[in-house]
């Protein structure tokens, strides 16, 4: 096992680092050729600054006041994006101008599918700020997504790569990486996309569906797949789907893929939790993932607020996560939900692989809300092990933790409806 305080170091550090402000040496892209006027696309002017800058050695892409509309950027070494107050970089409404690619997505490569409209890949060192806006333009997506969805007799042949739709942002294979202070609106797929990156601080940013959109489909706010030492500090979330997912592969070899790495020390801390299908989520595509803390945050949403999807045609070890000094505050939701995911089931012909959760603590829990929740594994398949629950203090709809494949949880002062509550199984 990793020493401890080694592998805390990097998060401990950045928490308590200052606001930090893009690279020196701005370019205004409306002093190079950018027009915001809501309408024309600056995709040509905006890539011609960046690729510009990066011969020249490197600056920052600076969005002013304005509405600026674009297709797919491409930032290279050295390059940075701010976003001013007031600024919007907004997607194009024509799809055509994300060209599909080869790009990472839902636990694999797919060689032909939409890039985001900032990617940013083998950046070190990339900065994303400002009080700026990135806008998905995703309502007619979304729409169209549903539409096709709904036209489909069989709903298992609806995949959710069949409509094409655009990222707000992915930023691969970079270490070093800022974003800070960004909102990002209405994508029409995820929010911000990191793939296997190290050293990343995402510090006060907010992720946003319109509150009158029930179901934006896939609208995570942060995919943290395969990546390493990650803070997300500050951040409010209010979506659709999970607001924060770890993620990495898929599938009976998932063990073997190279391409993802464990997601490993992971702090989300001092985040608000206004809607989504869950806080924290591990899973759908994920192997191992450890040393994960969620503290300090509020929930103020309808959603799970640990939730592990337990794939059962994939091997996956969550391990050595806690979730601690929270508050939780609405009349449903569930605290804990870790349970079998099966949407799109492939064993590939292969025996159904091991799995397991283990080393799993929630303490110093307050407030009121839905369920306690459910635990339970794939039959034969997960061993779930070493789970405690500590220092809680909840008023709940559904007292009772349902968790029929738990072994030994151990419940330390843990009052319930104002009454002390005892392990599932315990002797009363």
């Amino acid at each position: 096992m990793p020493n401890p305080v080694l592998r805390t170091l990097f998060l401990l550090a950045c928490a308590v680092l200052p606001a930090t402000a893009s690279p020196a040496n701005r370019f205004p892209i409306s002093e190079h050729g950018a027009v915001g006027d809501g309408k024309t696309v600056n995709t040509r002017a905006i890539q011609s600054l960046i690729d510009r800058l990066a011969a020249e050695g490197g600056g920052t892409v600076e969005i002013p006041k304005g509405e600026f509309v674009s297709g797919a950027l491409f930032f290279k070494s050295g390059v940075h994006l701010r976003l001013d107050a007031g600024a919007v970089l907004r997607c194009s409404g024509t799809i055509a101008d994300f060209p599909p690619r080869r790009t990472r997505i839902e636990g694999h490569f797919e060689e032909s599918f939409n890039p985001a409209l900032v990617n940013a890949d083998g950046c070190d060192g990339f900065h994303l700020t400002g009080e700026g806006t990135l806008d998905g333009a995703g309502r007619p997506v979304w729409d169209r997504f549903w539409k096709e969805r709904d036209a489909v007799k069989d709903k298992t042949n609806f995949k959710n790569l069949s409509v094409p739709r655009a990222r707000l942002c992915l930023i691969e294979n970079s270490k070093g990486v800022t974003v800070e202070g960004v909102t990002f609106k209405d994508s029409q797929f995820w929010n911000l996309h990191l793939y296997r990156c190290r050293e990343v601080v995402v510090r006060k940013a907010s992720f946003r569906v319109p509150d009158d959109y029930h179901q934006a489909p896939s609208s995570d706010g942060i995919d943290v797949d395969s990546c390493q030492d990650v803070l997300i500090d500050g951040c409010v979330f209010s979506v659709t789907d999970d607001c924060v997912a770890l993620k990495g592969s898929k599938g009976p070899r998932a063990a073997e893929d190279r391409d993802s790495p464990p997601v490993e020390r992971v702090r989300v801390t001092g985040c608000e939790f206004r809607r989504g299908h869950a806080a924290v989520t591990l899973g759908s595509e994920a192997t191992l993932v450890r040393d994960l803390t969620v503290e300090k945050c509020r929930v103020l949403g309808e959603m799970n607020v640990l939730n592990f999807k337990l794939r059962p045609d994939t091997p996956q070890h969550y391990e050595r996560i806690r979730y601690q000094d929270l508050t939780l505050e609405n009349p449903a939701g569930a605290l804990v939900s870790i349970r079998p995911w099966k949407q799109y089931f492939d064993l590939k012909g292969e025996k159904p692989p091991q799995s397991a959760v283990r080393d799993i603590t929630l303490s110093n829990i307050r407030g009121k809300y839905g369920a306690f929740g459910v635990i339970e594994g794939n039959p034969g398949q997960t061993v779930i092990e070493n789970i405690t629950f500590e220092n809680i203090e909840l008023t709940l709809a559904e007292p009772d933790l349902k968790s029929p494949a738990l072994k030994d949880p151990v419940f330390r002062n843990v009052r319930v409806n104002g009454k002390p509550a005892t392990a599932p199984g315990a002797a009363k």
